[in-house]
């Protein structure tokens, strides 16, 4: 079925934004005592996916200045590195290009970035990792590359692309996000992970955890709280082992394609994760009617 038309999409106060700045910083930060909703709730009218959309929308129009990135490439270009405040903003205006790409794949009817924007966002990460890492001629090779995309034609196509997405049905939704945790179960079953494998499984906890962000910045309650945080806890430490296996690869101890176990941590809360996880068939979910549609 086609996904209907689009809502308009609405902006928002600084303090609805300012909340879900909060969250998204510390969506990698570990809470060990941190624990699942009892029951994990997976409804989510297309009215409030569209809002959800919208705000992020909104995230990155208003905390992504062109002139303002352009000035942080200008800079790598010149100096190969940034200062402490440069980087701390390169970091914020990552954080919200990461946040939009995670929507656009989220809500769209298709599951996909559009090609231009996956593009900026993947070279502002191999960016990031190149001048952490004090690798000059990386630096300059993707600061070039990031200059060129945004020059003014590519920059309104890619605001034009992001606000033309095709907002998916609240089945549709429910079914991809579903589909999404039939995968983490997947990877658990297997004894050992390559790079790539398991950096796809962080992607997928990445997704869920903007989704919360999203949500508890819009109607805050206890059950989005601690999806957000328990899914944030997940995410570290992902993230900490990913940036470990990076390194490894780069200093030559070992290669990335090289399967390894998943630590015992990550594994344990991911499993948890599955087993609550409302995977039964969506009976009960509401009418087409109801949902707005």
């Amino acid at each position: 079925m086609t996904a209907p038309s689009n809502p308009a999409w609405e902006t928002f106060p600084p303090e609805t934004l300012h909340a879900l700045f909060e969250a998204v910083e510390i969506d990698d930060v570990v809470d060990p005592d941190v624990g699942l909703p009892d029951p994990i709730d997976l409804h989510c009218s297309r009215e409030e996916m569209g809002r959800c959309f919208a705000l992020c929308l909104d995230f990155w129009s208003e905390g992504v200045r062109r002139n303002d990135l352009l000035r942080l490439v200008s800079t790598l270009l010149r100096k190969g590195d940034l200062s402490p405040a440069e980087r701390l903003q390169y970091k914020h205006i990552r954080a919200k290009y990461k946040h939009l790409r995670f929507a656009l794949v989220l809500y769209d009817a298709r599951h996909r970035v559009p090609p231009l924007f996956s593009l900026a966002v993947a070279i502002m990460g191999h960016l990031q990792d190149a001048f952490r890492n004090g690798r000059r001629g990386a630096v300059t090779g993707y600061a070039l590359l990031l200059r060129a995309l945004l020059a003014r034609p590519f920059w309104a196509m890619v605001k034009r692309r992001a606000r033309a997405i095709r907002l998916d049905t609240a089945d549709g939704f429910l079914a991809y996000r579903k589909a999404e945790i039939r995968r983490l179960a997947k990877a658990l079953e297997q004894e050992r992970l390559t790079g790539h494998e398991f950096h796809t499984m962080r992607k997928i906890v990445s997704r869920h955890v903007s989704f919360y962000d999203t949500l508890r910045s819009l109607r805050p309650s206890e059950h989005h709280y601690k999806m957000s945080r328990y899914l944030s806890a997940i995410n570290g430490l992902m993230g900490s082992r990913h940036d470990d296996m990076i390194e490894q690869a780069v200093s030559g101890q070992r290669a990335y394609r090289t399967a390894a176990p998943l630590d015992a941590d990550i594994w344990r809360r991911v499993e948890g994760l599955v087993a609550r996880y409302p995977l039964g068939t969506p009976q009960s979910l509401p009418s087409s009617k109801s949902d707005g549609r």
